[in-house]
């Protein structure tokens, strides 16, 4: 299974040439072998992850590595797999149909499940016992009608409720929290003072959010910013994109649909995320994955906000929610439509919704991250409502702001979280 010209790493590549992926079941080894291809488009972390595990493959004795895999050979001889139905290194629209269209598709489904269930523990114990400290901050608009003490109700049991003392001046409260200066001090966030570092990987700041107040303090190239608002051109044009496709190219299903959508690249220029490959495809995948993430700002959130943690893993992320509109009806092949152009019904701030939304979304974030065993025991965890007296705080048990009882000013919060990440 020789490749003709890298296309990986040198890593991958010794291992294909060496005859790995031959070793493999076909439809296990072609599936991951397609998964690879688009190399250049990968996070570190997803690189890692696949050198990790088929180095870990590879190392394993030839009758551990059958034994492994031998309830997907299994399968694969239930559905029928061949030569000439699955030719190696292939993997197409067709064969995904193969598989989902097979009787024996749950079979092959917990068999590879099977295999990550038996590899996945050991590449998660080698990644935490090289952890460090994570800093995650998430932020709710002022305009949240309800109280601190009904927020984060969800996840309040695993933390502690922290009293603050908020500025005079609402305007520098965000400002404060994430720089420890007022607003027109232009002080470096804390994303930016952790891009700083030497040690810092690439991707290891994110800013995500529905507006644009994380982007107008966090300025530092090498943190990535992005913004449903700031994205409003390239979403723009996939809504209209998206419509002329489902509407004049009779796009036979699905999967069909799914190829034609990889084709609507972001261009360069068109926002701040188009100049870099990874990060353009992030933004495109992103936009048209998620169910609603062209249309609503806060549902963008948490959906780019969980493909960042799976897929990127950052070491810093802030995350900052804002005041969703209504929905207005539409049918589902209008889901990806301008709202405001499809209907004539006056577009309304649903005060609400949004609290009821983000009060699920501070769950699901919080357990995304706790998947991963990068943010296991090592991850401060901070739930701030902007304007407000008090935040959650879900921290391991030498965080800085536990026990904390007195009104805490802002700048202590952000000179909590620089000594947490010892910047």
């Amino acid at each position: 299974m020789a490749s003709s010209k890298p296309k990986t790493s040198p890593v991958i590549e010794k291992l294909i040439e060496g005859g790995l992926f031959v070793r493999l079941p076909v439809t296990f080894s072609t599936y991951f072998y397609d998964q690879i291809q688009d190399w250049n488009l990968l996070f570190p972390a997803e690189k890692s992850y696949y050198e990790r595990f088929f180095g870990l493959l590879n190392r394993l004795e030839p009758k551990d590595l059958d034994r492994l895999f031998e309830p997907v050979r299994e399968a694969e001889t239930q559905m029928g797999v061949t030569a000439v139905n699955w030719p190696k290194r292939t993997f197409t629209l067709q064969q995904v149909d193969f598989l989902n269209r097979s009787p024996h598709y749950s079979v092959w489904r917990k068999a590879v499940s099977g295999v990550f269930a038996q590899v996945d523990p050991v590449l998660d114990a080698e990644t935490a016992s090289h952890g460090r400290p994570r800093l995650v901050v998430v932020l709710s608009p002022a305009e949240i009608p309800a109280g601190p003490d009904q927020l984060w109700l969800r996840i309040a049991k695993h933390g502690t409720r922290v009293p603050l003392d908020p500025p005079a001046d609402d305007a520098d409260y965000t400002s404060l929290l994430l720089t420890g200066k007022p607003r027109l001090a232009a002080a470096p966030s804390i994303a930016d003072l952790f891009a700083a570092e030497k040690s810092a990987p690439a991707y290891g700041a994110w800013c995500v959010e529905a507006g644009e107040a994380l982007a107008a303090i966090s300025k530092r190239q090498g943190v990535v910013r992005l913004s449903h608002q700031r994205l409003a051109d390239f979403r723009s044009r996939l809504q209209k994109q998206v419509q002329q496709v489902v509407e004049g190219e009779r796009v036979q299903g699905p999967q069909q649909l799914g190829a034609r959508l990889k084709q609507m690249k972001i261009r360069p220029g068109e926002a701040e995320l188009g100049d870099d490959l990874v990060l353009g495809e992030f933004a495109r995948a992103t936009l048209l994955s998620g169910n609603g993430t062209l249309l609503i700002n806060n549902t963008f959130v948490e959906w780019a906000s969980v493909q960042a943690i799976r897929r990127a893993r950052p070491v810093v992320t802030l995350i900052s929610y804002g005041i969703r509109n209504k929905i207005k009806p539409f049918s589902s092949l209008l889901i990806y439509a301008d709202q405001d152009a499809a209907s004539p019904i006056p577009t309304q701030a649903d005060m609400l919704g949004s609290y009821v939304d983000l009060e699920i979304f501070h769950q699901y974030i919080w357990q995304e991250f706790m998947k991963y065993p990068e943010y296991r025991g090592n991850t401060a965890f901070l739930f701030v409502a902007e304007g407000t007296d008090q935040m959650l705080a879900i921290a391991p048990a030498d965080f800085p702001l536990h026990g904390a009882t007195t009104p805490q000013r802002l700048e202590s919060i952000f000179a909590a979280m620089q000594g947490w990440l010892e910047l």
